[in-house]
């Protein structure tokens, strides 16, 4: 596994937060009522990785009351590597990836689930698969969810590539790779948007690649999701997605002020 940090051919992006060249890989991880998982996570984490690469955990609990704050706590007085963001109450999980996002370090970001469900042994292959491209996102080839979650997930994610005009097999999956620079210009402060981070890139004219990805049963604690919440939720955050592209401009420019030229 290498890991490229060559500059993006996208649009320039924002610098909002300076990146440290200590840390190669930062891994995000959105936390609510995951006290059992956490543990095991991080030790998956330092399995794939150890240190031949410098990476951090970036664990951001969103308002969690089974204890997860204590845990998390512990292992980042453990390991300097583990970073914690809390929350003073449950905001939803797309503000606790953009401020898991924007806490991190590096110049790649891997975003994942705490729930263990997704593997970070998948991550290597799909930085490899980066090269100059933007982001990597996972479709999970075979999931460990009960008929009716499977086929709902199927049913939504046609409905929403028809609707927002992109072709993602699986948006629902959170093991994701993205280029920080490119991720950080992706509108995420709308509740919801997190399920549309891979179109959103491709709207603002970054380069995203799919690549397959292994799905394990919940070990412990409950899905916060059900069906029908989540088919309404992600209808109505369609929608929403759908308005954006039809407001996007996109400009070229043919010149532009020289430096110290003077602007009226």
């Amino acid at each position: 596994m290498q890991l490229s940090t060559q500059t993006s051919t996208a649009p320039r992006a924002a610098r909002t937060l300076a990146v440290t060249e200590q840390v190669e890989l930062s891994l995000v991880a959105p936390v609510y009522d995951e006290r059992d998982n956490l543990e095991p996570l991080y030790q998956r984490v330092v399995e794939i990785f150890g240190s031949r690469v410098r990476w951090e955990l970036v664990l951001v609990d969103d308002g969690s009351r089974d204890g997860s704050t204590e845990v998390m706590r512990a292992l980042a007085q453990r390991d300097k590597r583990v970073r914690c963001v809390v929350f003073a109450h449950n905001c939803g999980q797309t503000t606790a990836m953009r401020i898991g996002i924007h806490s991190s370090r590096a110049p790649l970001i891997a975003t994942l689930d705490a729930d263990m469900q997704n593997d970070p042994a998948d991550l290597p292959a799909m930085i490899d698969k980066l090269g100059s491209h933007d982001a990597v996102v996972g479709y999970r080839l075979k999931r460990n969810d009960n008929f009716v979650r499977r086929v709902s997930s199927k049913i939504a994610n046609a409905i929403r590539n028809w609707l927002s005009g992109d072709s993602i097999r699986d948006t629902g999956c959170s093991l994701k790779v993205f280029r920080a620079q490119a991720i950080r210009e992706a509108p995420l402060h709308f509740e919801g948007m997190h399920r549309f981070m891979p179109t959103l890139l491709r709207y603002y004219g970054f380069s995203v690649l799919e690549h397959p990805v292994s799905h394990h049963p919940r070990r412990a604690g409950s899905s916060k999701y059900g069906v029908l919440n989540r088919a309404f939720r992600a209808f109505r955050d369609l929608l929403a997605v759908r308005w954006m592209r039809s407001r996007i401009r996109r400009v070229t420019l043919v010149a532009q002020p020289e430096d110290g030229e003077r602007q009226s």
